[in-house]
């Protein structure tokens, strides 16, 4: 019997593309585990579907997992099943146009099959805590990044927050 599994998950961006985090919470029964990083160059859509893949690939066996995202773009992939389609037309859209990330898709649809997963849209910046914490880890993995870069990179993203 497969063990059930909840994650919530959560991406971020500063600038879009700029610094990103992502974080996610894994719980099974009573046990809780956090997990969270940065990326120097990427978007705040990667930083989501990131934030799911890496918790799948964080379970050493086959689960249910019931994952919880604020991101339309990650849970509307799955429930109305574009990735599917996507897949199914060499990771194409219908109008004939490349998929975005689609080495990000790629991995999660792979992970799908490890794993039977779930997905539900939750609201962002709402009174749910757990997704709320997913946020709070994710921002905080852009600061700690950001502290780690050279000044001239610092700058640079300033610059790039300033011109939104």
């Amino acid at each position: 019997m497969k063990k059930q599994v909840t994650l919530y998950t959560d991406g971020a961006c500063s600038g879009n593309p700029g610094i990103g985090g992502y974080a996610g919470i894994l719980i099974y029964g009573s046990a809780k585990k956090e997990y969270s990083a940065g990326e120097q160059e990427t978007t705040n859509n990667r930083m989501e579907v990131k934030a799911v893949i890496e918790g799948l690939k964080q379970l050493k066996y086959p689960c249910i997992v019931d994952v919880y995202s604020d991101s339309a773009y990650t849970v509307n992939a799955f429930q109305e099943g574009w990735i599917y389609a996507w897949k199914n037309a060499n990771w194409k859209k219908a109008d004939k146009k490349a998929v975005q990330n689609v080495d990000l898709w790629e991995e999660l649809y792979a992970l799908t099959k490890t794993h039977e997963v779930r997905f539900h849209k939750v609201a962002g910046h709402a009174d749910n805590e757990l997704n709320n914490r997913c946020d709070e880890l994710a921002r905080a993995a852009i600061a700690q990044l950001r502290k780690s870069l050279p000044v001239e990179d610092v700058k640079n993203v300033f610059e790039t927050v300033d011109e939104e």
